[in-house]
């Protein structure tokens, strides 16, 4: 399993011109997950990925984390992070 965040003041999916998800200030979570993935890593990911400090206090250190900043959550599947890169030049899934 791989994740890639991004800190985001709003994000949003559209799919066929309709918003299928949003939010407002947190986190867009690219996830890929791979066979083999647990019910108990999906657990501990989500789990680092909400206490994760990525945001400054008021002395400039990250050292918030969503929870504290009241941050919302964008998970978006995104099967082509688990592509392995190491054999030709076409990823395998």
């Amino acid at each position: 399993m791989i994740a890639l965040l991004q800190r985001v003041s709003e994000a949003s999916v559209t799919v066929d011109a309709a918003v299928v998800g949003a939010i407002g200030k947190g986190l867009l979570v690219y996830l890929g997950v791979v066979e083999g993935d647990t019910e108990r890593a999906v657990d501990a990911l989500a789990e680092k990925i909400v206490h994760f400090r990525i945001y400054p206090d008021d002395a400039g250190r990250f050292d918030r984390s969503l929870t504290d900043v009241g941050g919302e959550i964008l998970l978006v599947s995104q099967f082509t992070l688990a592509g392995s890169w190491r054999k030709g030049r076409r990823p395998g899934f």
